[in-house]
């Protein structure tokens, strides 16, 4: 292990130790839960970004994440941070049999499908070996977390049951599916309301329909559908500001009626687009 590391890992065990910081001693695996999934996103904004110093900075902020849990776990003799590299270290080999092993992947996909093979394999040994699955209930769809984030989730789910051949033909066979959930959304809309909650309740299933087909038609065009939907969530961002950014005031932009907010939105668009090009 590097001195810079082992160093960060010393400060780290001073930090939890008696006499050390009060706020760090307090911390717990769960408790730093929010901090790790900031950090996590903080670095990939930096990446989206191109900038290098922020990635740096980042980086190492999660790394202090990383190293607190890895503490944390060590004081309760539950695994340690150098179990952790040597865990890692092992399961990179064993998943690379084409580089450090006898088999051969010619192509990205090849390493992906044999990399889920091993993974599955992993889990049914990891499951006979516990007692704590029956090996006849394995998914391929099993590990998924439900902590990711929506779109996430519903992308790798997706290729998950892509890769055992339950997957559209074609990007316009998907499109078609998009255009069927809309319009179950429409039948439900102009459906005779009836209880409120029930109909919200069928709404609420359809426009998850309607999303999730979505999601399906991004994976379909090789489109992720996380940044793509953060990338237009910014271009929202961008223009609604420069709408505001029209206007004497904030308070005065709020009177505006709808109409005006749309030309005004008209506007900022056209003038993106000319400087666009």
């Amino acid at each position: 292990m590097s001195s810079s590391v082992e160093k960060l890992r010393e400060i780290i065990t001073r930090l939890r130790a008696p006499g050390g910081c009060p706020w760090d001693r307090e911390q717990t695996a769960i408790s730093l839960m929010p901090s790790l999934i900031e950090e996590a996103y903080e670095v990939v904004d930096a990446i989206e970004r191109e900038h290098t110093a922020d990635l740096e900075e980042e980086l190492g902020d999660l790394l202090i994440n990383i190293l607190m849990q890895a503490e944390i776990a060590s004081e309760q003799n539950s695994f340690t941070l150098d179990a952790i590299a040597s865990t890692a270290a092992e399961k990179l080999i064993r998943r690379h049999p084409h580089v450090f092993g006898e088999s051969s992947a010619d192509s990205s996909d090849a390493v992906l499908l044999q990399w889920e093979e091993i993974k599955r394999s992993e889990r049914l040994a990891k499951a006979e070996k516990e007692g704590t699955a029956v090996v006849q209930n394995e998914s391929h769809l099993d590990g998924v977390a439900r902590a990711f984030p929506a779109l996430v989730r519903a992308q790798k789910i997706q290729k998950k049951a892509a890769k055992v051949g339950f997957d559209w033909q074609c990007p316009q066979d998907v499109v078609e599916k998009v255009r069927e959930e809309i319009s179950e959304i429409e039948q439900e809309m102009s459906a005779d309301q009836g209880n409120s909650e029930e109909r919200k309740a069928r709404l609420t299933e359809e426009v998850g329909d309607l999303l999730f087909a979505v999601v399906n038609l991004s994976r379909a065009l090789s489109i992720d559908a996380e940044s793509t939907l953060q990338a237009a969530t910014d271009k929202f961002s961008r223009r609604f500001q420069a709408m505001e950014q029209a206007v004497p005031t904030r308070q005065k932009f709020a009177d505006l009626s709808f109409d005006e907010m749309n030309s005004l939105w008209d506007q900022v668009k056209m003038k993106e687009k000319s400087e666009a090009k």
